[in-house]
């Protein structure tokens, strides 16, 4: 029977599967939403060493400049930066989606709920850009379904949408709802279309960041403000450890036999075995990225290549991969985002059906790449940590998503969060159609039946 006919996976044997990979789900299923948001923002365990503490260092910077950047005076910025290393937590399960889209808003209701619970003022947000505006027909950051009326977002063509990628620096963009064929008693688009920004952005997904920085200050309360990102700026932050001769990425990352292309190695291993398709080689390291289009690359003889017919080269060296990424010929992939956000400081990531596995096996590929010797401590403090990654994404998700419309009932967006906070979790999260109806969620669920993958297994070990 081919893979398109075979049997959906059930609700009760996902729930079933993430409780056998990650016990302390059990105690929450039938408790308040707001319960587990909470301990998810909770007791996160950071092991100290001096590369830690160096990258902390470096991604409180870029969470102080993005602040800045997005209108916070010195004194919050420095607020937002404390905030990283006192509560090491980042929201990545959402792409780079306009925040009303029902992908992205109940996320986001989720973490504001978690937040608030423990008084914290930044919901720190990685939005990843490399997708396309087009996920699936009519799905994607390039549309948003408002009042059943589907917009186009950049009223792009849907060839390109299709074909270009957010973080494309071939702009302008800019918001172009008006020109969609919407209705007049459409209330809700209408009043989208007053809040979204009338300015052009060189790629859509700064333009989507404005947008969101926009709508969530008419939203929320001024006690809770948003900070988001992108791979523009983790690529910055990954120049910045290369720039460095003294930073862990510079002195141990690149080279024959050194961390990186033990990573590679360990990940073919895992696709050899039942972890098969988590973790992907579709791109070594990083994409290349011309004319608003990402392409991969492989690693070859230490050098990153395109295809056979691209004269695209990049030496993995330091100097070379810095160059390439301030001048936005790469960016990074998500091993890369999760090594310098997340692995390398000792921050958890908040994560989706797919992610809430990669996450941890991210860890393992990383931490088998390590030296006993030369990457002890770093070693020892990975060790320390407690759920480097969770399930934080789609963990509520309402079987009639009307984002606009349930802010027109509520007034804003914490009394729609504070509603969905008192469901019981299992029934917050709906029928979790993204596990059930993704086929490695179905492997995953027969190798755990099997006892082919156990939470003891060695690559579950850095969970």
């Amino acid at each position: 029977m081919s893979a398109s006919f075979e049997p959906r996976i059930s609700a009760s044997q996902v729930r079933q599967a993430l409780t056998l990979l990650m016990p302390e789900l059990e105690r929450f299923w039938q408790r308040p939403l707001l319960e587990y948001a909470h301990a998810v923002y909770d007791d996160v365990r950071r092991g100290q060493s001096s590369v830690r503490n160096d990258a902390m260092g470096r991604l409180q910077q870029l969470v102080r400049n993005v602040a800045i950047r997005s209108g916070a005076d010195e004194d919050h910025a420095l607020d937002a930066a404390r905030q990283v290393s006192e509560m090491p937590i980042l929201q990545t399960g959402p792409h780079c989606f306009l925040i009303v889209d029902p992908e992205a808003f109940y996320t986001h209701l989720f973490s504001a709920l978690g937040l608030s619970s423990h008084k914290r003022r930044w919901h720190l947000y990685f939005g990843c850009s490399t997708v396309k505006f087009t996920e699936r027909p009519g799905k994607g950051p390039g549309w948003l379904n408002v009042g059943g009326e589907l917009l186009n977002v950049f009223g792009l063509s849907k060839r390109r949408m299709s074909s270009t990628s957010l973080c494309g620096r071939n702009g302008p963009y800019h918001f172009d709802l008006s020109s969609n064929a919407v209705s007049p008693t459409n209330k809700n688009a209408a009043w989208l279309i007053n809040q979204l920004p009338g300015a052009a952005f060189a790629t859509a997904a700064d333009a989507i960041i404005a947008a969101n920085h926009a709508l969530w200050q008419k939203s929320f309360p001024s006690s809770l403000q948003l900070l988001q990102f992108n791979d523009a700026d983790v690529g910055d932050l990954i120049a910045d450890h290369f720039e460095d001769p003294d930073s862990w990425l510079s002195r141990r990352f690149t080279g024959e036999g050194y961390a990186g292309e033990k990573m590679l190695a360990t990940i073919d291993a895992l696709n050899a075995g039942p972890w098969a398709g988590w973790i992907r080689r579709t791109t070594d390291f990083f994409w290349g990225m011309a004319d608003g289009r990402i392409f991969p690359l492989h690693l070859d003889r230490g050098v990153l290549i395109a295809s056979a017919r691209s004269s695209f080269r990049v030496q993995l060296t330091p100097a070379h991969l810095a160059r390439s990424l301030r001048q936005r010929e790469l960016v990074p992939n998500l091993l890369m985002v999760a090594l310098v956000t997340s692995i390398l400081p000792g921050v958890r990531l908040l994560g989706g059906s797919r992610q809430t596995i990669y996450h941890p096996l991210m860890r393992y590929v990383v931490a088998t790449a390590l030296d006993r010797d030369k990457d002890r401590a770093l070693l020892a403090a990975m060790r320390e940590e407690r759920h480097g990654g969770m399930w934080g994404h789609r963990v509520l998700r309402p079987a009639n998503a009307f984002p606009l419309q349930e802010t027109e009932e509520a007034g804003h967006w914490l009394a729609v969060a504070a509603a969905y906070g008192e469901l019981p979790l299992e029934r917050a999260a709906g029928n979790l159609a993204f596990f059930t109806g993704d086929p490695i969620w179905r492997e995953i669920c027969g190798h755990l039946s099997s006892r082919r993958i156990k939470a003891a297994s060695p690559a579950w070990a850095w969970s």
